[in-house]
């Protein structure tokens, strides 16, 4: 359980398994998108694998990339969401093009407080 854990320490691999959440993707993909070189990619995706965090699938001379299961997916959610909330300012997963969707809970407290 630690290792999961500590694959979650790092930065890129939490982009790598951030940017699987909802899609399959080679490694010069994921490179692209976490803004890392490939080799480096591959070698935390490596680790990922180990850690039992994500899956390969071979097509022709591609290997894609994604997560290993829906717990797997959870966890990560769950993880990224929670780190937007312990940072300053508005957490992304609540802003929708760009307007800033207002909380029930927030619109009721500015109520109370007459703002």
């Amino acid at each position: 359980m630690v290792e999961v854990f500590r694959m979650l320490a790092d930065a890129t691999r939490v982009r790598v398994l951030w940017a699987l959440v909802d899609r399959e993707l080679s490694v010069n993909d994921l490179a692209e998108h976490v803004g890392k070189p490939a080799p480096s990619v591959s070698q935390h995706l490596a680790k990922l694998r180990m850690a039992r965090l994500v899956r390969t699938r071979r097509e022709a001379t591609t290997i894609f990339y994604s997560l290993e299961n829906d717990h797997v997916r959870q966890l990560v959610s769950d993880a990224v969401f929670n780190a937007e909330h312990a940072s300053p300012g508005i957490p992304g997963h609540h802003r929708r093009d760009d307007v800033v969707e207002v909380l029930p809970a927030a619109a009721e407290a500015r109520t109370a407080d007459g703002r």
